[in-house]
């Protein structure tokens, strides 16, 4: 059978044109998703300038729909459900993410650490740790031990606290002397319920010999020295602290001068006393300097003195209590007055984030800040 060559002259023009409408449809296609994914990506950030969340998801969601292959969609994506509280799904993107064989070493330490993120934001210790642990060595490394550090402040592991600090310490990530201080306080009051007071001396002497600074290592001495029946040695930490921490003598002023009285030292404490209070009037050195004298009318002196200084609701109260009125009557309830009204201003204030306690924290139970509390009443702030 002859081969026909007119198909063939009709059929290379018709194959030619159906692929050159082909071509010209796939280009029109192409064309449209690139403008169409532009669009969606500057639309969420739109929405993301207008803090209207919710609408960028949505159009980041299409942007990643239209090219699923940019890494950068995908990272906005998840911090953005990360932001919204939507943690399983920023989870998920970033998991998608890690599970990308073309994704660049770089893109990777971003995604771990953002997926570590979402755990630790999630309440997800474990998982957050775990994702923590898999960025030593990358550039996220410091940033990765300090989410650690936090992680084990909150859940109260101090030994491995103190590692990671001794870690950060020494790679010059700033000072972590004040922390180490503290740890190793926590392990102590740890090791004095377990009944090692070996141990818990011992730790307490490393915190005050690495930071003098920090007056809670010589207030947990001091401490330590009262239990084992040694006042002297007591008072001699608090002398120290009076040194070393000059800021957190009121938080012991009271108590100096009860271990001044114990050891026949009075005149050694009223003397660091009054030398604080010359620098600086405290309500709790004042009312200590008050407490030191024996006569009714030196101590009502001491009251107006600091008055003159520095005028205070709370002093003015103590004053009064020792005064008598001209109406009889009216003292129970004028006293009882002043002293609810000045009741709150004896409180502590977080420096940080202004949470109040009438006790002093070493660390705030608000924000976790440590030392944030100044060791003087909310009145004097």
């Amino acid at each position: 059978m002859d081969f026909d060559l007119t198909w063939l002259l009709w059929g290379l023009p018709l194959a030619f044109a159906l692929g050159w409408a082909a071509s010209r449809l796939d280009l029109r296609q192409w064309r449209m998703e690139s403008r169409q994914a532009p669009k969606a990506y500057f639309r969420g950030l739109n929405h993301l300038l207008n803090e209207q969340q919710d609408q960028a998801i949505d159009a980041f969601i299409e942007a990643v729909q239209g090219d699923p292959d940019t890494a950068e969609l995908h990272f906005a994506l998840g911090n953005l459900f990360r932001r919204r509280g939507d943690y399983d799904r920023a989870v998920r993107v970033h998991e998608h993410l890690l599970s990308r064989a073309d994704l660049s070493g770089k893109d990777r330490d971003r995604a771990q650490h953002a997926l570590a993120l979402d755990f630790l934001k999630a309440g997800l210790l474990d998982r957050a740790e775990a994702a923590l642990q898999k960025l030593q060595g990358t550039s996220f490394a410091g940033e990765a031990m300090l989410a650690l550090l936090g992680i084990y402040e909150r859940s109260r592991d101090w030994p491995r606290a103190l590692e990671v600090a001794l870690k950060l310490d020494a790679q010059a990530q700033g000072s972590f002397a004040s922390r180490l201080a503290h740890y190793r306080c926590e392990e102590a009051e740890l090791a004095l319920r377990q009944g090692d007071r070996t141990r818990a001396r011992g730790l307490l002497d490393g915190a005050v010999r690495e930071a003098p600074q920090v007056a809670r290592g010589w207030v947990a001495q001091s401490a330590l020295r009262q239990q084992e029946g040694d006042a002297a040695g007591a008072l001699d930490a608090l002398l120290n602290l009076a040194r070393e921490a000059p800021q957190a003598l009121p938080l012991v002023a009271h108590l100096m001068t009860d271990l001044g009285r114990q050891t026949g030292r009075v005149e050694a404490v009223a003397a660091v006393l009054r030398a604080a209070d010359e620098r600086s009037p405290s309500i709790d050195i004042t009312e200590a300097l008050a407490a030191l004298e024996t006569d009714p009318t030196a101590a009502r002196a001491r009251y107006l003195q600091h008055l003159e200084r520095e005028p205070s609701l709370v002093i003015g109260t103590r004053w009064l209590a020792g005064e008598t009125l001209s109406d009889p009557l009216a003292q129970a309830p004028v006293q009882r007055t002043l002293e609810q009204a000045s009741a709150p201003l004896k409180r502590y204030r977080c420096a940080a984030c202004g949470f109040e306690a009438r006790q002093h924290f070493w660390q705030c139970p608000g924000c976790q800040a440590w030392d944030s509390y100044p060791a003087r009443r909310v009145e004097e702030i």
